[in-house]
């Protein structure tokens, strides 16, 4: 468990946070070196397809044993200076790849892009609507309770006057009763 934890930790230092703060300084300089932004925008791209495919794959790898490891030496790898595998896994591995059926990813991206805003608009629709009803209805039982207290405080209150007078008179009825002198 600390083992875990110490290996996300680092992933996210040495995988994400160093990273960007290189990315940073690049374009921070005051003469940005394009090699060296290039470099950046590559890992970054990298970095990008690895945690799609390690959200979709997620079950199927994350059980292997020192899969943390191997993710943060193949972080390490990809941005090490010594190594810079950002270059060999992009020219040799996902530029071919992606030339090879970018039409194809683009078409796919469009389509996604046009359902995923007519799946918005309708549930905002949807959700509009039904909100607005709930609403109305909330209101109309607010009103109704306060209607029914109103009344029921109303009813109370006469109530409350009329037992009073009867018992009253009751009770001085009785007590004119016993002083009147029996017939």
């Amino acid at each position: 468990m600390i083992g875990e934890f110490v290996t996300r930790s680092l992933v996210l230092v040495l995988g994400y946070a160093y990273p960007a703060f290189q990315c940073f300084k690049s374009l921070e300089k005051n003469r940005v070196d394009i090699r060296e932004l290039r470099f950046w925008c590559q890992y970054w791209i990298i970095v990008a397809v690895l945690t799609i495919l390690e959200r979709i794959g997620d079950a199927f790898v994350s059980w292997l044993p020192m899969y943390g490891e191997m993710k943060l030496a193949l972080f390490i790898y990809l941005w090490y200076p010594k190594t810079m595998g950002t270059g060999f896994v992009y020219d040799t591995l996902l530029r071919p790849y992606v030339t090879k059926h970018e039409i194809d990813i683009d078409r796919s991206l469009i389509e996604f892009r046009d359902r995923a805003w007519n799946l918005a608009i309708y549930y905002w629709q949807n959700c509009t609507e039904l909100g607005s009803e709930k609403i109305l209805q909330f209101l109309q039982f607010v009103g109704s309770q306060s209607a029914r207290m109103t009344h029921s405080n109303s009813e109370n209150r006469d109530d409350r006057r009329s037992n009073a007078n009867p018992q009253s008179s009751t009770m001085f009825g009785m007590f004119k009763n016993k002083r009147q002198p029996p017939k």
